[in-house]
């Protein structure tokens, strides 16, 4: 069954808890973050198979099995992201800035549709950020949890500005 009616009463129940939480509890926010982040980079994985730099299908699916880590120990399972994932992001990060130049400044999302995508993964990434932090009083994780997911949103605001860049279009400042 695809269904347990567990949840019916408005709550859910996380790994190795005896008890349920409300499902509008913070840690079901975060979780819910990260797994709208992860839909989303399946999307943009479905879409791109790669730009001239580096294989995007291979670093996103990496991305997406360390979001299932990141989910795990925020439901309390004994799972960590290591040190080495952090490092890998910030590689592939250098890799891009390889090839660009960042424009330290806000950019106008939509230059292209897939550059457009990157920048909405990336708000998507800071919202689950902010969703992963505010719990920092209830549960702590590990400090290689929270660098990956500061890094993630970089790594995506990279890959927009990369895939327009390749595309040979324009970016726009706002004007404010």
């Amino acid at each position: 069954m695809f269904y347990t009616r567990k949840g019916d009463d408005g709550t859910s129940g996380l790994f190795n808890f005896k008890d349920r939480f409300q499902k509008d509890s913070p840690i079901y926010d975060a979780l819910g973050s990260v797994d709208e982040l992860n839909s989303l980079l399946g999307v943009l994985r479905a879409r791109t198979s790669s730009v001239k730099t580096l294989s995007v299908s291979n670093e996103l699916f990496t991305i997406q099995n360390c979001l299932f880590i990141v989910q795990a120990e925020l439901a309390g399972a004994d799972k960590k992201l290591s040190k080495r994932n952090v490092e890998d992001l910030e590689t592939t990060i250098g890799r891009i800035e390889f090839y660009i130049e960042n424009p330290n400044s806000f950019i106008v999302p939509g230059a292209t549709v897939e550059s457009a995508l990157y920048d909405y993964a990336r708000s998507v990434a800071r919202r689950a950020e902010r969703a992963i932090i505010s719990l920092k009083s209830q549960k702590e994780l590990s400090p290689e949890t929270y660098a990956y997911i500061n890094r993630l949103s970089s790594f995506l605001y990279a890959l927009a500005r990369l895939s327009t860049f390749e595309s040979g279009k324009q970016e726009s400042k706002p004007t404010y």
